[in-house]
Parts: C-alpha cells; sequence; structure tokens
C-alpha cells in the first residue's frame, strides 16, 4: 500500500508542473530553467540525507550509474518544457501517459519482467485514450498521423523517462533513497550546466517574470525533489509497469489544475480519452489484487 500511495502523490505532484510549466515555458530556455530546478531541489535532498541517512561514501560506488539516470531525466525535463511551449497542458500530459506501455518493453528488456494479459489490455486503453487526447480528439489528425511538434519532441522526453524508471530499481545497490535521488540530481546539474552552459548565461535572472520564480519554486521542492522521492520509493516495492501506470491519472490531474488556475476544461470530446486513461489505471490495480 506505502508504494501506491507514493505513487498518487507523485502523481498529483508532477500534474502540476504541466500546468505552471506551461506559464513559464516561453519565458525561459528549457536547460536554464532545469538547471536551476536540479540545483535547488538537489540542494534540499541533499540537506535531508545529511540529516538522516548522510551521505556515505559507499554509496558513490560506479559513480557512471548516477551519470546514466541524470541524463535520462534531465533530457525528460529539457524535452517537456521545450514541448510545452507549443504544446497545452493537457495534451503533454497525455503523452506522459504513454510512459506505461514503454516502461513495459524496457522492463522486459533490464529485468525480463512479463505482464500478463489484463495488463496489456490495460496498456492498450491507456494507450488509446492517450492518443485521442494528444491528436486534440480529430479523427482526421489521427488518420493523417498529425501529432503537434511539442507532442512530438515531449516523446522523446517520455523515453528516456521509462528508461529511467526502470533503471531505478537495475542500478540501485542497495543505496537509501534520499543518498541515491541527491547523487542522481548532483549529476544532472553537472551535465545540465554543459549542455545549457550558452542559455544560463544568457538568461537574464533579474528580469524574469514572477510566473517563472512560482514555477521554479514549485518544481524543486515539489516536482523535483518530492516527486523523485517518492517514484524512488516505489519504484523499490512495485513492478515499473504499475509504478508508472500512476501516471495515467495525470490527465484528470492537470484538468484540475487548469481548472484552478482559470484556464476552463477542456472540451468533452477530449475528457472521452481522459476517461480511458483511468480505466487503464484501475485495470491495471485490479490486476495487482488479483
Amino acid at each position: 500500500m506505502a508504494g501506491h500511495a507514493a505513487m498518487l502523490a507523485f502523481s498529483a505532484l508532477v500534474a502540476g508542473s504541466f500546468s505552471l510549466g506551461a506559464l513559464a515555458a516561453n519565458e525561459i530556455a528549457p536547460a536554464a530553467l532545469t538547471a536551476v530546478r536540479f540545483l535547488l531541489a538537489g540542494a534540499l535532498v541533499g540537506a535531508l540525507a545529511l540529516a538522516t541517512t548522510g551521505l556515505p561514501r559507499a554509496a558513490f560506488r560506479a559513480p557512471w550509474r548516477y551519470v546514466v539516470l541524470g541524463a535520462l531525466f534531465s533530457t525528460y525535463f529539457v524535452t517537456m518544457f521545450e514541448g510545452l511551449k507549443t504544446a497545452p497542458a493537457i495534451s503533454t500530459a497525455a503523452v506522459f501517459t504513454l510512459t506505461p506501455l514503454l516502461s513495459g518493453a524496457f522492463g522486459w528488456l533490464f529485468l525480463r519482467q512479463k505482464t500478463t494479459p489484463r495488463m496489456r489490455l490495460a496498456l492498450a486503453i491507456g494507450a488509446a485514450g492517450a492518443l485521442w487526447v494528444i491528436f486534440r480528439a480529430d479523427l482526421s489528425a489521427v488518420l493523417s498521423f498529425q501529432p503537434g511538434r511539442g507532442e512530438t519532441i515531449f516523446f522523446v522526453g517520455c523515453v528516456a523517462y521509462a528508461a529511467y524508471a526502470v533503471l531505478l530499481r537495475r542500478l540501485n545497490r542497495g543505496e537509501a533513497t534520499v543518498v541515491a535521488v541527491f547523487a542522481i540530481m548532483a549529476a544532472g546539474v553537472v551535465e545540465l550546466c554543459i549542455y545549457g552552459w550558452h542559455d544560463l548565461r544568457a538568461t537574464d535572472w533579474g528580469a524574469l517574470p514572477p510566473v517563472v520564480w512560482i514555477t521554479l519554486a514549485y518544481l524543486a521542492v515539489f516536482a523535483s525533489a518530492a516527486s523523485f522521492l517518492l517514484l524512488q520509493f516505489a519504484a523499490q516495492r512495485l513492478p515499473a509497469v504499475k509504478v508508472l501506470a500512476y501516471t495515467y491519472l495525470t490527465p484528470s490531474w492537470v484538468i484540475a489544475w487548469e481548472i484552478v488556475l482559470g484556464h476552463g476544461a477542456p472540451r468533452g470530446l477530449t475528457l472521452v480519452g481522459v476517461g480511458l486513461t483511468v480505466v487503464a489505471l484501475l485495470l491495471l490495480l485490479k490486476d495487482e489484487g488479483a
């Protein structure tokens, strides 16, 4: 139950990053935003680690693991904000719900985890619902396969994210969750500074609008530090497919965020796709109970 509770909270926190991120995406370069986000979140997690488990030298054996995981997670966040420049928050969140399907493939590849017939049905239903939202409930767009540029960019990040969620378990060597998350964030900061050095230098930090700083604060505390810990915690207790099954709730949470922020709800046909993602989640949870 603890793993499921962690993922329920995770899905709600992640949803906020889509709605708030859409407000800030065109105000700052994605690499610069993500680098500062990781820096702030890493400082929080590092302080928590020092106050609890400490940072034992043994936890930093084979540091290449953190380099790989940091690169995958950095890719996910950079492509997310790049995608949010042109894609609506609800469509981007729908792309995110394709990660359980992708994680099923990576779970078999890296961990030889198998999926039951019910799980395969759930993944197919969830993918269908996600695609319906991605193509904005437009059958002609589906038939001509014309996803938006933002959705396409973010899909690349979701592939990286699915691999990350599986490799968290594959590469863990008994490190405490908070220590592993700190190491991944530290690696991510270094990689992002190298990749986005030009954007970091070109950003006029003093002239950024308040929405960017509000978004950064939320991302660092809730959508980075807290969600990293929740995902790492759940990944040690649940199969990869079931960890990411909770991403099916993300579009529903995003709708709630959009309503609260005064952006209104999506049209009825789009809600059909969102409903399918919820059905997929219920099927996956029922599968575990069986």
